[in-house]
């Protein structure tokens, strides 16, 4: 609920936003202020690039079109050091937390520690304007307040991180819990006397990268709302690795689990295909034995989906020993062809 409201509030402010900066760039351009114009068109190109603005802007190549925005706004602030109006350089008290929000951290910090250098350098020459110095004054101390405001969002971040039940970018549970959860339902389904199994689901492609490409990442979070849709209201879902999902299905006997499992795979591969992506999905199904705890299962359904994938991916796999066995010779009858 909480996310929603952020999400909401949010994207009210970046319409706001939005057509403040429009009004603004088009009564500067017919004032005759063409760089505060421009400058005003390129934040606008920032909040309408954004996810903020729609949910459908953190997916490729909205990212790089707002960085681009971001970088010709930079570029604007900095030839209104020489060229002027020096108003426009307060523009830049809000340039540190934009920054550090956009781009990572090591060019925010860069771009902050430029952009300083430059206000410094045009305040010492820009000897006609009184108020110069203090501009500095206040430039200065936004940016250290700007660095409180960072750190303390990275700390809360950090000391927030244990306590999330959810993968902030597939909305799927924590891989922390997934041992724990699925523990406590294995007891359940032992104390019940009835079936579980669990469905491991990887991207074929790229199962075994550690870092999954901008396209690869784009798509998950629609991966995450899909398998959601797909599970009942007391099934749990789980981001077990960056490519790789777990679904605990109580009360679910294996074979009914394959069924399930087939279903998910088509759905998932028809869903790359529609984003033009061309990968394929393998799922690997274990269902609750005698003796299994939380480890042994999870490592059952790993090896069913690594056996698909060793069949070539974009199988389904039930999890078995796959020991091979020679046929049983039958004796032949006595007078029998040979």
């Amino acid at each position: 609920m909480a996310q929603t409201a952020d999400k909401f509030l949010l994207n009210r402010l970046s319409r706001a936003s939005l057509v403040v900066f429009v009004a603004i760039a088009v009564l500067c351009a017919l004032f005759g202020e063409p760089l505060t114009a421009a400058c005003a068109a390129a934040a606008a190109g920032v909040v309408a690039s954004g996810r903020s603005f729609h949910s459908g802007r953190g997916n490729n190549p909205w990212p790089t079109i707002q960085k681009l925005f971001f970088a010709m706004l930079i570029l604007l602030l900095m030839t209104s050091f020489w060229t002027g109006p020096w108003a426009l350089s307060h523009w830049l008290y809000g340039l540190v937390l934009v920054a550090f929000a956009l781009v990572p951290r090591g060019i925010a910090t860069l771009v902050t520690v430029v952009m300083v250098v430059l206000a410094m350098a045009a305040a010492h020459w820009a000897q006609g304007i009184a108020d110069r110095h203090q501009m500095i004054s206040a430039f200065l101390l936004t940016i250290l307040l700007s660095t409180v405001l960072i750190f303390l969002r990275e700390y809360k971040t950090r000391q927030l991180a244990p306590l999330r039940r959810t993968d902030e970018l597939t909305q799927a549970a924590s891989r922390e819990y997934l041992s724990a959860d699925l523990h406590k339902e294995i007891q359940r389904s032992e104390r019940e006397g009835t079936d579980m199994s669990i469905i491991m689901i990887g991207l074929d492609t790229h199962a075994s990268d550690n870092d999954p490409g901008e396209d690869i990442r784009s798509i998950l979070p629609r991966i995450g709302r899909f398998l959601h849709s797909q599970i009942r209201d007391f099934d749990t879902y789980y981001r077990a690795a960056d490519l790789q999902f777990l679904v605990i299905l109580p009360g679910i006997p294996t074979h009914e689990a394959i069924t399930r499992a087939e279903s998910i795979r088509k759905g998932l591969g028809a869903l790359l295909e529609t984003h033009g992506m061309g990968l394929t999905v393998s799922t690997g199904i274990a269902g609750l034995n005698i003796g299994d705890d939380a480890d042994s299962l999870q490592q059952s359904a790993a090896n069913a989906l690594r056996r698909a994938l060793q069949q070539g991916g974009n199988r389904t796999q039930a999890y078995s020993a796959w020991k091979p066995t020679n046929p049983p010779t039958k004796p032949r009858a006595e007078g029998s062809a040979p």
